[in-house]
């Protein structure tokens, strides 16, 4: 007698840790750049370059490269920029990573602040943190059914299951191009840039994955011409696209990552042949979970009916899908220029980070909790400071509905600003609105008894003498057909042939008429 098995291929955490790191450095002016009179604004990205695990520690190396806009010491204060990097390297320790496993890490850029040394030299403080975590993919063996002649009595169950159909990286390039308005100046060159996404959807179908979305882009840049007069341009371009996927059923959920990784701009002549054209260049790095939900029928235990036959059973550690849920809060509010800065004239751009304080699981749903940190650059009023920046903090707390999550539920959650719109109501003060949306998957874990192999001998004579060859069985609470059965070696559906039962179900006190079934 052998079982038959069904492979299930499951995901799990296998191993996280955490780090913050502190950077701090001096840099000094490229010879190429004017001199610093005012920093207007700053903004960094953090490098990955090297990720090695080894016995308990992951050995990390990488950058933080920044750039910074600023007014330049001249007669005019004109706007200008410098790019940077700081390097770092750290060791990790994370306990149960060996070498052998593929770290992944989520990188978050926590604050960032530029300072004045002298006109030549700025410090640059930042502080990152780190997210390690290792994910092991193993296969579940489920017994389903059985083989041979041996007559036998068998109990199953129907478990819900969250597999993991598809494991994959892959990317999505997006190639547009920016043509400078008339009325506007060619482009000599551009010198401060700020790209970022919203409203990234994907739709799964067979064999391939839609995706769609926008790409936020702005850049200020001097003009040709006397001067060198400078402008900006602000757009929002939407793109999408497939991709393929083998494999892919359209019934299956996603559970897909995506971030900018490459991102290049080039200036480019148009028609006439004037440098009017930017073409921009975007590769989204797609980090891609697909499961597939099913119901599988599995064997919850075994009885022998001429023989004995024991079911030795471990425990599986399994998960199903809870829920995948996508949410949007709308915030609104008004920030003042702070004391000592000049009066807005005109908005150039705003932007939008969100900041988490906490994501926690609470009746009901995921309580999230944090803050949208609102940018705005402007063009000023004061000739002396004629561009300048300013920022307000939206609190928000939201619940992302999630009926029957549990503290043992584990999640995914991307957070993203829908829209934003920044309007001036005076020289001092910008009225905000803006909304975030929430994308969720939650994951419910739990451990299910499997059966693993059956021993199979003869009964034991004494215990077979000593059952009756009939009997009267006054049913107690809690008793089951299928253990009444157990006891005196007699199938489930001859007990309820003989009382005429059409169902398993009996209560306390009812009389059953068991006729053994083996001598």
């Amino acid at each position: 007698m052998d079982l038959i098995r069904k492979n299930i291929h499951i995901d799990r955490m296998k191993c996280r840790a955490g780090t913050q790191i502190t950077l701090e450095d001096d840099i000094n002016i490229a010879d190429v750049r004017p001199d610093v009179f005012q920093v207007v604004q700053e903004q960094g990205e953090i490098v990955i370059e090297e990720l090695r695990a080894a016995q308990d520690h992951v050995h990390v190396k990488g950058k933080l490269k920044f750039s910074v806009l600023y007014l330049s010491d001249d007669d005019v204060r004109r706007p200008s920029s410098m790019e940077g990097s700081i390097p770092f390297e750290e060791q990790i320790y994370m306990e149960g990573v060996v070498p052998t496993d593929g770290v992944a890490v989520k990188k978050e850029l926590e604050d960032l602040s530029v300072g004045i040394i002298n006109s030549r030299k700025l410090s640059v403080q930042a502080l990152i943190s780190l997210s390690l975590h290792v994910e092991e993919l193993y296969d579940e063996e489920a017994a389903v059914e059985l083989t041979g002649q041996e007559p036998v009595e068998v109990k199953r169950k129907v478990i819900d299951l969250a597999g993991l159909a598809i494991r994959k990286k892959d990317i999505f390039r997006i190639r547009e191009e920016i043509v400078i308005p008339s009325g506007q100046p060619n482009i000599f060159e551009i010198f401060w840039m700020t790209c970022s996404l919203s409203d990234v959807q994907f739709k799964l179908l067979d064999g391939r994955i839609a995706i769609q979305g926008q790409v936020q882009v702005f850049f200020l840049y001097e003009g040709e011409g006397e001067g060198r007069p400078v402008s900006w341009q602000e757009q929002t371009l939407p793109f999408g696209g497939m991709l393929d996927c083998q494999g892919l059923r359209e019934q299956m959920t996603d559970d897909i990552a995506c971030s900018i990784g490459h991102k290049e701009i080039e200036v480019r002549a148009d028609a006439d042949g004037e440098d009017r054209v930017v073409g921009l260049d975007l590769v989204l790095d797609l980090d891609m979970k697909i499961y597939e939900e099913e119901q599988t029928e599995i064997l919850s235990d075994v009885y022998g009916v001429t023989r004995e036959i024991d079911a030795v059973t471990g425990t599986a550690k399994l998960k199903q899908l809870l829920m995948k849920n996508t949410g949007r809060t709308r915030l609104n509010g008004r920030f003042r220029v702070a004391e000592g800065m000049p009066e807005m004239q005109q908005l150039c751009h705003s932007g939008c980070r969100i900041q988490l304080a906490e994501v926690r699981a609470v009746e009901g749903g995921l309580r999230i909790t944090g803050a949208a940190v609102v940018e705005n650059l402007y063009l000023s009023r004061d000739a002396e400071f004629p561009y300048s920046s300013c920022e307000g903090t939206l609190p928000f707390s939201y619940v992302l509905e999630i009926p029957g999550i549990r503290e043992s539920s584990t999640w995914r959650l991307e957070t993203s600003v829908c829209e934003l719109s920044v309007t001036l109501t005076d020289g001092e003060e910008a009225d905000v609105k803006l909304t975030l949306g929430f994308a969720g998957i939650v994951f419910d874990n739990y451990e299910e008894p499997m059966i693993r192999e059956l021993r199979v001998s003869d009964p034991d004579p004494e215990r077979l003498a000593a059952l009756p060859g009939i009997a009267v069985y006054i049913a107690r609470e809690g008793d089951s057909l299928w253990d009444i059965g157990r006891r005196y070696y007699v199938p489930v559906a001859r007990i309820r042939e003989i009382n005429e039962l059409t169902d398993d179900e009996i209560r306390p006190g009812e009389k059953l008429l068991i006729v053994k079934g083996v001598s």
